[in-house]
């Protein structure tokens, strides 16, 4: 329970900052231009509001809604999530949205957009500055990798050092060495001590590689004892810290990579037990483990999560991380750099939303929570805010009516042909823009409920 709090108030917290300071965009260029703001609102108020204060001699009134789910600025004469068109029919006012040239009226719309970006960069430069980039770097790991059957077929063993790819080095262990690898026409390697190179077709699925069980590629990990859970099937049968694990059933393991493949095959089992005793058998094992000295065999009862109650160490304590500090001035470019490689990554990986693996991979609040830590890291949560920022950035460009793209669009339209589209268009568009909103929004977080289930 505590956990999940923590993530909840991490979640809270960066999306109520990225809301206000997304609307504050909209808010700084409709006060410059002189078009009234009537509403500033975090969430949604829909009959009542949490919160809510206007102040003396003011136009705009302040609040809290008490629907989670974003924040607006109502912007006088225009047509948006309100759907006033009451407003709409009455006669044009200066200080309207509608009564200001295209121009201005495309700044106010994308000024939302705008601050969530640059605020993006600005978060990474500053944890570039406070923190550093540390990372280890994946040619210093020299125990190689462990791979599946998938990436087998193409010519990796387990044990392969990581080089590079024909367009550059791998820096380290994360997505974009998935991505580099889904994209190379060949992959450098280290194997037995010896520089070889593997021939790759170029076009990998990568959608498929992330979600693939087992994993395309890992580190090896050692299947070496760091400590023991109290009371734990490991702490029954007298493992201790620094044996290794042997075998399973028989089947011999190379590394903890393979010690949780093997049990993860016992899951189908657990699955289909239907009674006591098959659940007892599923979860029953015989493990070989010990040091070179000596191996001991014996059969245990693993938890009903399929635990054996040990844990091994971690990749840091196993290779030194490499930092790499940067000045103030230093972390400004080299934030920037950092943020336009997250969105452009980003940006290439929504064409696998169009695809049926894609769509099963959209997450709703449920997903996004569950990116941020267990336990209160300021790096990760300020590093969490910015890729969110990202996010919020991007998707609120599209150009679908609702969004700040599509009003975007329709200005663009605007502005090239000189004609305005009809107010009655412009209502419907909004009307069936915030439908695709809630339809997205729907499949999103039934998604995270099926995944919760066990369905997906």
């Amino acid at each position: 329970m505590e956990v999940f709090l923590i993530r909840v108030l991490q979640f809270m917290l960066a999306i109520s900052l990225l809301v206000l300071l997304h609307e504050g965009g909209h808010f700084f260029f409709s006060k410059l231009f002189g078009v009234r703001v009537e509403k500033f609102y975090l969430f949604f108020d829909w009959k009542f509001s949490l919160f809510k204060f206007k102040p003396k001699n003011s136009d705009t009134e302040y609040g809290i809604g008490w629907i989670p789910l974003g924040g607006y600025c109502k912007i006088a004469g225009m047509i948006d999530e309100s759907f006033d068109t009451e407003q709409m029919k009455q006669p044009v006012q200066d200080y309207e949205f509608r009564a200001k040239p295209s121009w201005q009226r495309l700044l106010i719309m994308i000024g939302g957009v705008l601050v969530n970006f640059l605020l993006a960069l600005f978060i990474y430069a500053q944890i570039l500055f406070w923190w550093g980039d540390t990372y280890i770097p994946v040619k210093d790991m020299t125990l190689g990798m462990k791979f599946n059957q998938e990436a087998k077929s193409y010519g990796f063993r387990d044990g392969d050092i990581l080089v590079g790819t024909d367009t550059k080095a791998f820096k380290d262990f994360s997505a974009d060495l998935y991505r580099d690898i889904s994209e190379a026409h060949r992959v450098d390697i280290i194997r037995d001590g010896k520089p070889m190179s593997i021939t790759l077709p170029g076009d990998l699925n990568l959608l498929g590689m992330l979600k693939a069980d087992p994993a395309f590629v890992r580190p090896l990990m050692p299947a070496q004892v760091d400590s023991i859970l109290p009371g734990s099937p490991a702490d029954k049968i007298g493992l201790k810290k620094g044996d290794r694990l042997f075998a399973i059933n028989g089947a011999p393991v190379d590394s903890y990579n393979e010690f949780v493949d093997q049990l993860g095959r016992r899951q189908d089992l657990l699955a289909t037990a239907t009674t006591a005793a098959d659940s007892l058998k599923a979860r029953t094992v015989v493990i070989a483990y010990g040091n070179d000295a000596k191996v001991d065999t014996t059969e245990v009862v693993l938890t009903p999560e399929l635990k054996l109650g040990f844990t091994i160490k971690a990749l840091a304590d196993i290779y030194k991380p490499t930092t790499v500090e940067y000045g103030f001035l230093e972390s400004i470019p080299a934030g920037i750099k950092y943020g336009w490689h997250v969105l452009t990554s980003y940006v290439d990986d929504m064409k696998y939303v169009f695809s049926a693996e894609g769509a099963k991979s959209l997450g709703g609040f449920g997903a996004i929570g569950s990116l941020f830590p267990p336990m209160w890291d300021w790096y990760m949560f300020w590093k969490m805010t910015a890729f969110l920022s990202i996010i919020l950035a991007f998707m609120n460009i599209l150009p679908i009516p609702a969004l700040d793209g599509g009003h975007v669009l329709f200005l663009l339209y605007e502005m090239i042909t000189r004609r305005k589209p009809s107010e009655n268009f412009m209502i419907k568009a909004e009307y069936v823009g915030f439908g695709i909103l809630i339809l997205l929004m729907v499949v999103a977080n039934l998604n995270d409920i099926l995944r919760w289930l066990g369905y997906m």
